[in-house]
């Protein structure tokens, strides 16, 4: 039985004088107890169209045409004609969102528990005591450990995973009709994932709810949904049943998500790209033996050597600055990196990747342990020496937005270190060395003037790999390069990185939360839980046959998609 039907819905913002569509001919329906998938690029109307739903666009949002029509005991509700006091009954109550950022879309301020109950008290006549119950009712349903507790914590205090968990129960407090679930596991852990994943479809099954599932990643989506809708520019290019579209796509786009995503079943010299298939330019999976390049430990050279490294942070000083707590971030941990290889760092979030990354480079010390880097350990390291150091091992931290001074122009972030480290005498020899390096990362010249925020993600993130490589690196740390990106210009990324690491002969230390993505890019791969290593092996061993129940449940976790194409 169909619940909403949205009827060629197109929708402008307006500039000034300037009007730009952004939704062209939008049709779609929903049926009861049913999820329909939502599936496209940054930029291609997803959240747009699960927004015009509830009536809730930004003040220059212009709706050309189309209808929204809610429909319920043989009733139907036209939605954006209904008047602000009849809207507010809608919200939340009939159909209810769950907004793509947990940490943004809750109040830093107020406690989570307080944030759910506002809604009952709002929409209900609950009492606040029994308010407080029922909320802890809720949290109970969506699985967060000692409810009690978490009703009671700030946002910042409990984890991505339970702060997801936290928006769902504010979601589901009022028993909607329909959930709208706007990419609710991007960034998240693929065990966190599969846990949402399977909480979304309990409820669904509890309360007979129907739901929208918005998400960049066909792989996500093929877990969770009925039916498929494919947008790409605004517009829809493919709708039909989930079966259909994954095994038989129509379109070039669809095509093109399907096959750009990376795959643990075999190894391909490169990643298909978007263009590859709206350019109609013919694409063949060929099956390889392992990864792009096999390295062997006993015929490269050992450049890292990591022995018995800890790292402990400390917090809440106490009478006469005696700390109270301890985090051991990274405990006792040894390995080593051989010249030319890519060696993967996998765990969870919060395992210790992105503090061990950073001790590598120095940014922070270790409490106990060595660090040798071509025979010298790097905290002995004179202040000379400690230069160069930094020159020849670079990082491409996790966020590349804010890791970028939004002061500065591409070309001014660029020329900073270069003139910092003496490699060119005169400004202009400077602007020739960085419009050579945004060459080599394929940002066109026009990018030399232009601030941070005039590029989209994958662009940024092209900058700050140009901005590791300008140093003429030997090694490089990449901290969740890709963790945020459309799996298309993912794609993207992680071949560029892999023929800058062919053409400039550098080493890698490959860290991701993403066991699909390391395993494509490493030769082998190292996995991480609370701070320890668990194990370490090649990559396709390691994935064919995991030591621990750890990384095996990792590699369970992962979304596949199967196919014929």
């Amino acid at each position: 039985m169909e619940i909403l039907e949205v009827r060629n819905l197109s929708l402008s913002f307006l500039d000034g004088s300037a009007k730009k569509r952004v939704l062209n001919d939008v049709s779609f329906s929903l049926f009861k107890s049913k999820t329909l998938g939502i599936v496209g690029e940054s930029g291609s109307g997803k959240s747009l169209s699960a927004l015009t739903i509830i009536n809730l666009l930004p003040t220059n949002a212009l709706i050309d045409s189309g209808e929204i029509i809610y429909k319920k005991d043989n009733r139907e509700t036209s939605i954006l004609t209904l008047n602000y006091d009849r809207l507010l009954k809608i919200r939340g109550k009939e159909i209810s969102m769950i907004f793509q950022e947990p940490m943004t879309s809750l109040n830093p301020s107020l406690k989570c528990g307080f944030q759910v109950a506002e809604i009952l008290l709002n929409h209900t006549n609950i009492s606040r005591k029994d308010s407080k119950s029922r909320v802890v009712q809720l949290f109970n349903e969506v699985r967060l450990p000692n409810p009690e507790r978490i009703y009671n914590s700030y946002p910042h205090e409990i984890s991505g995973g339970q702060k997801q968990r936290v928006m769902i129960a504010m979601a589901i407090a009022l028993k909607p009709a329909i959930l709208i679930a706007d990419e609710p596991t991007t960034a998240l852990d693929v065990t966190v994932q599969k846990t949402i994943l399977e909480l979304l479809k309990d409820i669904q099954k509890k309360y007979e709810m129907s739901i929208i599932f918005i998400s960049h990643d066909l792989g996500v989506i093929s877990q969770i949904a009925d039916e498929i809708l494919v947008m790409y520019q605004g517009e829809v290019v493919e709708y039909n049943n989930s079966e259909i579209i994954l095994k038989n796509p129509k379109h070039p786009y669809t095509k093109g998500l399907l096959n750009c995503r990376p795959e643990l079943n075999f190894s391909r010299e490169r990643l298909p790209i978007l263009s590859d298939f709206l350019n109609n330019e013919s694409h063949k999976k060929e099956k390889q033996n392992g990864n792009i390049k096999k390295i062997e430990r006993g015929n490269y050279e050992e450049i890292l050597k990591v022995e018995e490294l800890s790292k402990i942070f400390s917090s809440d000083s106490g009478f006469l600055g005696q700390s109270k707590t301890k985090q051991v971030a990274v405990n006792k941990m040894s390995f080593s990196v051989f010249k030319g290889e890519t060696l993967g760092l996998v765990g969870e979030s919060g395992c210790g990747k992105t503090t061990l990354g950073r001790l590598l480079v120095q940014l922070i010390n270790q409490n106990s342990g060595t660090i040798i880097y071509r025979g010298k350990r790097i905290n002995k390291l004179s202040t000379a020496d400690l230069k160069t150091f930094r020159k020849n091992v670079q990082i491409i931290f996790q966020d590349p937005y804010s890791s970028l001074n939004p002061k500065l122009t591409v070309g001014e972030t660029l020329q900073e270190p270069v003139k910092v480290h003496g490699l060119a005498k005169t400004k202009s020899e400077r602007k020739k060395i960085v419009r050579d390096i945004l060459n080599k990362v394929k940002l066109d010249q026009h990018a030399y003037n232009k601030y941070p925020h005039q590029f989209s993600g994958g662009q940024r993130q092209r900058i700050v790999i140009a901005r590791a490589l300008i140093m003429k690196p030997e090694f490089i740390i990449c901290d969740e390069s890709v963790s945020a990106l459309d799996v298309s210009v993912q794609a993207e990324i992680l071949n560029l990185l892999n023929d800058l690491k062919r053409e400039f002969e550098l080493t890698y230390i490959f860290i991701s939360h993403d066991l699909s993505v390391v395993k494509y890019m490493a030769d082998r791969i190292m996995v991480m839980r609370s701070g320890e290593l668990v194990e370490i092996n090649k990559a396709d061993e390691l994935y064919k046959s995991p030591a621990s129940e750890y990384t095996k449940n990792l590699i369970e976790s992962i979304p596949i998609i199967v196919t014929t194409t």
